[in-house]
């Protein structure tokens, strides 16, 4: 039975994770951390991690950025395993996760859907059979609130992409302005947002004579949910270090 401190419980994923937890046999949640305490949970929920000092195998964190530091703080007194599952972290964030990764099992991911990775995965295997003969395009649809543009999730595909390729891929965002054929060498993404959209990612790989596209459409967010819940089970019991979901994938 895993053991998670859910921080963030009373957000919007947080009630997701939650319902997922509940029911399942193999994992349970032992205490919450938010500041929100006007939801009645079935566990105890604090305001900041540290006040909880009891059994636990995991952190579970889908609330904001700027709770890093208590979060990291408390995993390395705890030497607890943590997922990050929260969006919009800093390079100088990134490296304070590698810096404690040192001494605790972190896991980061981009995307916490297991279909994204999946696709990721795929992407990586296309491009290296494919490389030269067809042009790499990836086009995004998300909601018309995502303030950011191309997705954190585009870009991983890319950089995935590109640490296959035996060249370095350019990217490029914008070709209005730039009257030119496109290169071999690069990599052409694109942002589309619209309505209420939760997440669309295509890659297209465009040849002579034939196209072919991976693509993952996500339904709501509860598909990051499974993927937090599933990284918490991965995550319990691991040594210090970074850890993904290409981890957890290749596991799989």
């Amino acid at each position: 039975m895993t053991k998670i401190i859910l921080n963030g419980c009373n957000g919007k994923m947080g009630r997701v994770i939650d319902r997922l937890v509940s029911e399942d046999a193999d994992c349970e949640i032992v205490a919450g951390v938010d500041i929100n305490d006007a939801v009645e949970n079935p566990y105890p929920v604090y305001k900041t991690p540290s006040e909880y000092t009891g059994a636990a195998d995991v952190m579970i964190d889908f609330s904001h950025p700027s709770a890093l530091d208590a979060i990291l703080e408390y995993c390395k007194t705890r030497r607890l395993p943590v997922i990050l599952a929260t969006t919009g972290y800093t390079d100088e964030q990134k490296a304070q996760m590698k810096e404690a990764a040192e001494s605790v099992p972190i896991f980061f991911s981009a995307n916490m859907s297991l279909g994204i990775n999946l696709l990721i995965a795929l992407a990586k295997t296309a491009a290296k059979l494919l490389e030269g003969n067809f042009d790499i395009e990836i086009v995004e649809k998300h909601h018309n609130q995502k303030i950011d543009a191309p997705s954190g999730t585009a870009l991983a595909i890319a950089d995935a992409i590109d640490e296959t390729l035996s060249y370095p891929a350019e990217y490029v965002y914008d070709r209005h302005s730039v009257r030119r054929k496109r290169k071999n060498t690069e990599i052409g993404l694109h942002a589309i947002r619209g309505g209420t959209i939760v997440g669309e990612h295509d890659v297209i790989f465009a040849g002579n004579d034939e196209v072919i596209t991976l693509s993952h459409h996500a339904a709501s967010k509860e598909v990051f949910a499974v993927g937090a819940v599933r990284a918490a089970k991965f995550m319990a019991g691991k040594p210090a270090g970074m850890y993904s979901m290409t981890d957890l994938v290749g596991e799989i």
